[in-house]
């Protein structure tokens, strides 16, 4: 059989077999950390264009250099496209990841030393939202709002009670680790009373949003950043969506603020995905993403998995691990070997460390756009009792179960093409 990447392979066959091993790898296992994907050929096409030969500091109609009358077409089209997609009035599609389009937020509306706030990073919510080990909490004042112990859920009273105690500059909602409907009306309301900007990060939830399956933030947020894979199906790249009135804050804030010039490749891949999820069968998607997690929540659950939050609403599930008597750095380790992919990751009021929590963290996105649907969730709940059980017990017996499984798994996904991968 003739090498997928030809050119690749013929320049620098160590490279090229570490990226066909890695094809196989995608093709053969069970994708559920929830910030994954697949995208689909047409995305993979548009990443590798010539178009990553072109510089273009600045934006259409304003470049820093000349030969742009391709690229200007290009970007406007992706910002027209997240505009209509979302509903917003101003996007910019230039950010080269999500930390980056969150700090363009920050930029904008606060300098260093205001008060930011936003979720705790071990109860769900993500670095940038002004958590110390990051720059957003070396330069700002980070105070944090959590969930409830008893329900992990965002506690709204708090909330309030917290942004009128400490006003901050911006208020941030959003996060990695949240399975249920963010409420962006209450979030709006409260950041209107204190006289904040409310920022929502929807990484994860964009495609949901895109496609229905939960509630927009544009109506509420001053500003909506995100990434622009994950449950959107894009490349690893980002964008903000804001109201006409901060257009210029946040475009200054990205350009000339953080970046250089634009991956004009990355730009296009980004049109290309907003095309797609702009079709009738993507809100199917979005709707399947979600069935399938409900689906494997329950399931899970019957089997004495203790979920965070009782459940999910969304794409994402989160479990701690206590009660099954094996951390979570240990089940997803074991659990990789089955050839279930996840990550281990912090349960709210974890006692354990955040290198070796107590919880792992799964989600349905990359498993549905294999065309997984409800019927496999069973299957699936099955598979991960018995590697964690095989976690619990270690040893030989131990190996034997996992790689068992991981051939189950590599059978069943024989049936299950991966959009984007030729491998047979």
């Amino acid at each position: 059989m003739a090498p997928a990447h030809p050119a690749l392979a013929q320049t620098d066959p160590e490279l090229a077999a570490l990226v066909a091993a890695e094809e196989q790898l995608q093709t053969d296992t069970l994708r559920l950390i929830p910030s994954e994907n697949y995208v689909s050929a047409a995305v993979l096409e548009a990443t590798g264009t010539v178009l990553t030969n072109k510089y273009s500091e600045g934006y259409p109609g304003k470049r820093y250099y000349e030969g742009q009358q391709n690229i200007d077409p290009i970007e406007t089209l992706a910002a027209d496209r997240a505009n209509a997609l979302f509903g917003s009035e101003h996007a910019n599609v230039q950010p080269y990841s999500g930390s980056p389009a969150n700090l363009a937020a920050y930029l904008a509306f606060a300098e260093p030393g205001d008060t930011v706030m936003g979720m705790s990073l071990p109860h769900g919510g993500h670095l940038t939202h002004g958590w110390s080990v990051s720059v957003t909490g070396k330069w700002f004042r980070g105070v944090q709002y959590t969930v409830g112990r008893e329900d992990g859920r965002i506690d709204f009273d708090e909330v309030r009670d917290l942004a009128r105690a400490e006003r901050p500059k911006i208020i941030l909602c959003g996060g990695t680790a949240i399975p249920r409907t963010i409420d962006f009306a209450a979030f709006g309301e409260i950041a209107r009373e204190v006289g904040a900007v409310l920022v929502a990060d929807v990484a994860h939830i964009a495609g949901l949003i895109a496609g229905g399956a939960h509630p927009s933030p544009v109506p509420h947020a001053d500003v909506v950043t995100t990434t622009t894979h994950k449950t959107l199906r894009g490349p690893r790249g980002a964008m903000i969506l804001t109201r006409a009135e901060h257009a210029r804050a946040i475009d200054r804030a990205v350009f000339p603020g953080l970046q250089g010039g634009p991956h004009n490749h990355t730009t296009a891949a980004i049109a290309v995905a907003l095309h797609e999820a702009a079709q009738p069968s993507f809100r199917e998607y979005a709707a399947a993403v979600v069935a399938n997690a409900k689906e494997l929540a329950a399931r899970l659950a019957e089997r004495g998995f203790s979920l965070v939050s009782g459940g999910t609403d969304n794409h994402l599930i989160l479990i701690d691990l206590t009660g099954k008597e094996v951390p979570g750095k240990v089940a997803a380790k074991a659990l990789d070997r089955a050839g279930l992919v996840v990550n281990y990751n912090t349960v709210p009021y974890d006692p354990r460390k955040p290198f070796d929590p107590s919880g792992v963290r799964l989600g349905t996105p990359s498993l549905t756009s294999r065309g997984l649907g409800t019927a496999e969730m069973a299957q699936v709940a099955e598979w991960i009792d018995r590697g964690v059980a095989a976690a619990r017990t270690g040893g030989a017996e131990a190996d034997v179960a996992l790689k068992g499984i991981r051939g189950e798994v590599a059978e069943l996904m024989g049936a299950f093409p991966a959009p984007g991968l030729a491998v047979g």
